[in-house]
C-alpha cells in the first residue's frame, strides 16, 4: 500500500514530534536521577545512619510477625510483598511483549520448524540421555528451593529460573512437539494468570487485615518446620510458577518463534 504525499508528510511531522518528546523525557529522567544521585549522603560520613527503626523492625520482630526463619524472605514476600508484586507483573508484561513482537504465525512457525528440523539438538541421542539423568535432578532442586525460600536461601525467584532452564533443556533434548504436550502458550498464560491472581488476593487479604488491624486466619506456624511462615511459601510458589513461565517462554520465542 502506498500513502499519499499528505500521509507521507504527516508521518515526517510525527517522527519529528515523537524524536523531539522521547529526547525531552529521557533528558528529564536523566536529570532526575543525576540529582538524585548528587543529594545521596556521602559514602562513609559518620553522621550516616548505620540502623533505623525500619531494619529494626525486620531483625527483631520479623520471625515473631511473619514465622518466617529467612529474614530476607520474611522482608520480601511479608513486609514489602507489595515491590514483589510489581516485579512479578514486570516479568509478565515482558513476556506479553515478547509474545507480541516476535511471536509467528502458525503457518509460518511450521514450516520453519520442519526446515530445521534435522539440525535440532533432539537428534543427539547421547545428548537426549543425558537430559534424561538430569531433567528429574533439576526438577527436584527447583521444587525444594522453591519451598524452602522462608527456611534458608532461595525462594521463587532463584527455584523458578532454575525450573524455568529444566523446562528449556526438555525442549532442547525432545523437541517443541513433545513439550507443547504440557508447555504451549495457553497453558503458560494460565499458570501465570492464576499465580498473579492468586498473589493479589493472597496479599490483599494479608493487607486489608494489617491495615485495620484485624486478626488474621492464616496460621504462621512453627518457625523452621515447612509449614510456617503464613503466606510465604504459597507466594514463593507463585512466583516461581511466573518466572520459570517467563524464562522458559521467552527463549521458546527467541530461539523458535513459537511457544
Amino acid at each position: 500500500m502506498q500513502l499519499s504525499s499528505v500521509e507521507l508528510k504527516l508521518l515526517r511531522r510525527f517522527r519529528k514530534i515523537y524524536t523531539i518528546i522521547a529526547f525531552l523525557v529521557s533528558l528529564a529522567m536523566a536529570a532526575v536521577l543525576l540529582l538524585t544521585v548528587f543529594n545521596l549522603p556521602a559514602f562513609g560520613k559518620a553522621g550516616n545512619p548505620a540502623e533505623n527503626e525500619v531494619i529494626g523492625r525486620y531483625i527483631g520482630k520479623g520471625l515473631e510477625e511473619t514465622g518466617a526463619v529467612n529474614i530476607v524472605a520474611a522482608v520480601i514476600l511479608d513486609y514489602r510483598a507489595f515491590d514483589t508484586l510489581g516485579e512479578t507483573l514486570v516479568l509478565f508484561s515482558a513476556l506479553v511483549a515478547v509474545i507480541m513482537l516476535l511471536k509467528d504465525e502458525p503457518g509460518v512457525f511450521t514450516r520453519r520448524y520442519r526446515e530445521r528440523s534435522q539440525f535440532e539438538p533432539e537428534k543427539d541421542q547421547i545428548f537426549r540421555s543425558v537430559a534424561a539423568l538430569l531433567i528429574p535432578c533439576l526438577l527436584v532442586f527447583s521444587i525444594y528451593i522453591i519451598v524452602n525460600g522462608h527456611l534458608s536461601a532461595g525462594g521463587g525467584f532463584a527455584g523458578g529460573a532454575i525450573l524455568g532452564a529444566t523446562f528449556i533443556l526438555y525442549n532442547i533434548a525432545y523437541g517443541i512437539e513433545k513439550a507443547r504436550r504440557f508447555l504451549n502458550e495457553k497453558s503458560f498464560l494460565r499458570f501465570i494468570t492464576a499465580a498473579l491472581l492468586f498473589y493479589c488476593i493472597a496479599k490483599g487479604y494479608s493487607f486489608f487485615t494489617g491495615g485495620n488491624h484485624l486478626p488474621s486466619v492464616i496460621p504462621l506456624g512453627l518457625p523452621g518446620s515447612i509449614f510456617s511462615g503464613g503466606l510465604i511459601l504459597p507466594l514463593n510458589i507463585t512466583v516461581g510458577i511466573v518466572v520459570a513461565c517467563v524464562v522458559y517462554g521467552a527463549f521458546c520465542l527467541f530461539n523458535r518463534g513459537g511457544l
